[in-house]
């Protein structure tokens, strides 16, 4: 597949938007980098530049709480666009409800004319970040992966979010049916059948992705690299039957499980088998140990690899280079390691966003970045 064209934001407006109560910024090199001390504001543009990605953003915060305080209540972002599909305009907003009757709502619109959802906005572009609440990614619990492996999958499959929530609330019904009513079964076997094929539809798009990633990174790994390769797989008892069965043969399947497990998930109080209990399991391919045996640095540039590779999975199979959210990822970095990771950044066809409380971080972008200087909710040329 031949590479993406280049892509970049050209101007990012944001009004009322956390500390930032007018924001207009304008870039036009394929590295930005924000720079400012703690509190600033550097992280905010980041997550402002999220909201157009399926969700909450990076930070995954209620849309309230991104409105200005002392603001009027709700907050607007608009970027320019130049990448493989020409110029676009992209923008959403969210307002507070004006009475106790009437619900927020979040706007979306694309060169000016409204769009139903920010699923919409997959079109023009795709966003992948990495934060510090990433760091302990790899010993922490296994819903923070799973949290971690659909935003993966989001990235390619703008689809897989309204999945998730669907299967979540088809979840919620069946334990609540199995608290209130266990012995109707007529109604249990129609949750179960929506379950089911929802849980297979999420099973498959996560085990394509994460098949696909990981052929990638041992098709392109390199021994050499400051940023360790890694093995993926998934692991859990739905992943098992996809790997196994046909689609259909796998929901049959499933189902038969659920109903099976009835009475052991009413004395849970949830659902033991499905995605929501399957795990993302990475090993540090080099030393061939879990990631989660590694050192702490290790476990950082292993993270920091499988970010990149995952960018250039998004760029190969949506035809859009993807932008990349890199918030404080170079801070805590040995000069080999910078220095290698602003190598590996230029070779995505994607523009890069970064945040860093020192300047000298970012010195060897030299005239290939704009560098930002941020403070209290304003900007300035670095």
């Amino acid at each position: 597949m031949a590479a993406p064209d280049p892509f970049r934001v050209t101007r990012l407006i944001a009004r009322d938007f956390r500390n930032h109560a007018s924001l207009d910024l304008g870039v036009s090199r394929p590295f930005v980098a924000l720079v400012g001390e703690n509190g600033a504001g550097k992280t905010n543009i980041l997550e402002a530049l999220s909201l157009f990605a399926p969700g909450r953003g990076l930070r995954r915060a209620d849309f309230a709480a991104m409105a200005r305080e002392g603001g009027p209540g709700g907050f607007a972002v608009s970027l320019n666009l130049a990448g493989p599909h020409g110029e676009h305009r992209v923008g959403t907003a969210w307002e507070p409800p004006q009475t106790r009757e009437e619900r927020a709502g979040r706007l979306c619109r694309i060169d000016g004319a409204s769009a139903p959802s920010p699923t919409a906005f997959a079109e023009h572009l795709r966003v992948v970040w990495l934060t510090p609440d990433l760091d302990a990614l790899f010993r922490g619990p296994a819903g923070e992966r799973r949290r971690f492996l659909d935003r993966l999958v989001l990235a390619v499959d703008a689809g897989h979010g309204a999945r998730v929530s669907a299967l979540e609330r088809a979840l919620r019904s069946r334990n609540r049916l199995l608290e209130e009513r266990p012995d109707d079964t007529p109604w249990l076997d129609a949750v179960e059948r929506e379950v089911a094929e929802l849980a297979i539809a999420v099973a498959l798009a996560r085990r394509e992705t994460v098949e696909r990633l990981d052929r990638l990174i041992l098709a392109s790994r390199d021994e050499a690299s400051p940023f360790p390769w890694a093995g993926v797989r998934l692991e859990g008892e739905i992943d098992d039957l996809v790997a196994v069965w046909p689609a259909v043969d796998a929901e049959d399947r499933f189902r038969a499980m659920l109903r099976q497990n009835r009475f052991r998930d009413r004395a849970a109080g949830r659902t033991l088998a499905g995605p929501q209990a399957s795990d993302l399991l990475v090993r540090h391919g080099p030393k061939d140990v879990p990631a989660g045996t590694a050192s702490t640095g290790e476990q950082k540039a292993l993270l920091i690899g499988l970010v990149l590779a995952h960018a250039r999975l998004v760029a190969g199979m949506s035809g859009l280079p993807p932008l990349v959210l890199l918030d404080e990822v170079a801070a805590h970095l040995d000069p080999r390691r910078r220095a290698g990771l602003f190598d590996a950044l230029e070779a995505l066809p994607g523009q890069v966003w970064m945040t860093g409380a020192d300047p000298a971080l970012f010195a060897e972008l030299g005239n290939r970045g704009d560098l930002i200087a941020v403070a209290d909710g304003h900007l300035a040329p670095g």
